[in-house]
This record gives C-alpha cells, structure tokens and sequence, in this order.
C-alpha cells in the first residue's frame, strides 16, 4: 500500500506518524474524558484497517479495558472479517463482543419485496449504526466513528452508518493512505492492513472498484485539488485527465452528505446558522 510518490512540483502527503500519533491520543483522551464526561468507548470493529486503527488509538488513550469493540456480521459477511476483528482486538487487549445483526436486518427484508443488494446494504450499515449506540448505552461508553477523510469526501459511505453517525472521529481528517502508515506504526495486524478494502455489504465488494481509482492515487489528486491546483498541474504529476474528473466529481456532488441537515430558517435563532456554539465553550 506505498503512497504514490509526485514529481518534485508536487506537494506531499505523507505526515509525521509519531506527532499524528500522540496528537489522535490527546485528541481522543480531551474529547471523550474532559469534554463529554466518558470513561470508556465502544467501536464497530469491522475486520478493516480503519476501525483497527481507532480501536488502537482508544486503547491507548483511555487503557484496553475500557474500549468495547463490537462485531456485527450478517449472515452472508466474510468470515474473514470476523477472525481479523479477533485477531485486532486480542492483539489490542480489549473487549471484543459479537451481534449477529441477521435477525434485525431480515425482518424489514422479508417486509419488502422490492428489497435490492444495494439497499439491503444500507440496512445493513445503519442496523449496526443502532446495534453501536445501544452498546455504548448499555456500557456507558462513547460511539467512536472510523470514517477517513478519502471515503467522507467521496461519499463513499452510507449516511447515518456505524462509521459516520458517531460523535467523535479521530480519522475524519486523516487520508486512506494516511490510514495506513499509521497503523504500520501502531504495529497493527499485517492481515488487517495489506486486506482490500472492503464494506463487506455486497458479494466480491471493494472500494478501489466501486470508486473506478485506487486509494493511492486518488488522494494524492484530492490533496491537491483540495488546495486549488489546477486539472493541468495535477494531470502533469502523472494522473490522466480522466482521473482527475473522476475524483473532482465525486467530492463535488456529495457536499450534503458531509453537512448536518439542512433546516428552513423561519427566525434569527437557527441552530448551525446563527445559534453556532464552540465545542470547547464552558460556561
């Protein structure tokens, strides 16, 4: 999974892992214990590097025994990402606990005939966005969200998810490839990280060909269309032209998703409009 290396006109994306490292922790430890009140945090570990990689940063921030990671396959899920999970969470230390969402996710199935792959999908996701926020209840610890900042700007994701609804990332700003080299640093399980990225809610899925482009290059183009380069500066650091549209597309059309509802403002007091109220205000 090596980054793909520019020219040297162009900017890099690699960041200092050991500084990324105690800043997650630090992030995670102020946000979880001194803003919210919370001891423990639960996460959705799914097999894959994103989840390994939060799980990671929470044990470190508040010890292993106060992360719970919860499993929740499908009946037709890989197995693979049951026994990667395993191996996350004893090379971790923490809590590990299992949910068959089977039952949750065909009982609304069988009540829709009309049921397609794609939508069973996004039941699926959002069943264990619900299966995660009763654990965090039942433990009193806090959903972590495991979005990367690749998925989030191309909406490669279902809105509301497991990933997405929870209330603290520490990877939302953290590139695919970014992803990786942290968790080589972290010493995470070779398997989870040189594993294809996958959702795991549709047979043969991955993300590389459900996005047309590999993780790798795809972001050395959002790095720099991010800080305004031109279509023919980052095509002359060796990206088709197509590829560039690909991934400019991608980001353009899916603002909403990365915004919280839009509201139809009826006063001068709408909340995230003119009500805005910093994270870190006390009273």
């Amino acid at each position: 999974m090596n980054i793909v290396q520019t020219n040297v006109n162009g900017e890099s994306i690699t960041l200092n892992d050991e500084t990324l490292e105690r800043f997650l922790v630090r992030f995670l430890q102020d946000e979880i214990i001194r803003q919210r009140g919370f001891k423990r945090a639960v996460v959705a570990l799914s097999g894959g590097v994103d989840s390994a990689l939060v799980a990671a940063l929470a044990a470190r921030a508040l010890g292993p025994e106060n992360v719970i990671a919860v499993r929740m396959p499908y009946r037709t899920s890989n197995p693979s990402s049951l026994t990667d999970a395993a191996t996350v969470a004893e090379a971790l230390g923490i809590n590990l606990e299992t949910v068959d969402i089977s039952p949750l996710v065909d009982g609304y199935a069988e009540a829709t005939p009309s049921m397609t792959p794609r939508r069973k999908g996004n039941v699926m996701a959002r069943a264990r966005m619900i299966v995660l926020f009763d654990k965090g209840e039942e433990h009193q610890a806090i959903p972590l969200g495991t979005g990367n900042k690749t998925e989030r700007l191309f909406g490669y994701y279902t809105w509301h998810d497991a990933g997405d609804a929870a209330p603290i990332n520490p990877l939302g700003d953290l590139l695919k490839t970014q992803v990786w080299a942290l968790a080589r640093r972290l010493g995470l399980p070779q398997v989870v990280i040189e594993k294809a990225p996958s959702a795991d809610l549709e047979a043969n899925q991955t993300d590389e060909n459900d996005l047309g482009i590999t993780y790798a290059r795809a972001d050395v183009i959002l790095h720099h269309y991010l800080k305004a380069y031109g279509d023919a500066y980052i095509e002359a650091l060796g990206f088709t032209a197509e590829e560039v549209q690909r991934v400019k597309a991608k980001v353009n059309s899916t603002h909403w998703k990365r915004s919280l509802p839009t509201v139809a403002m009826v006063s001068g007091t709408a909340i995230g409009e003119f009500y805005l109220r910093p994270v870190d205000f006390k009273l």
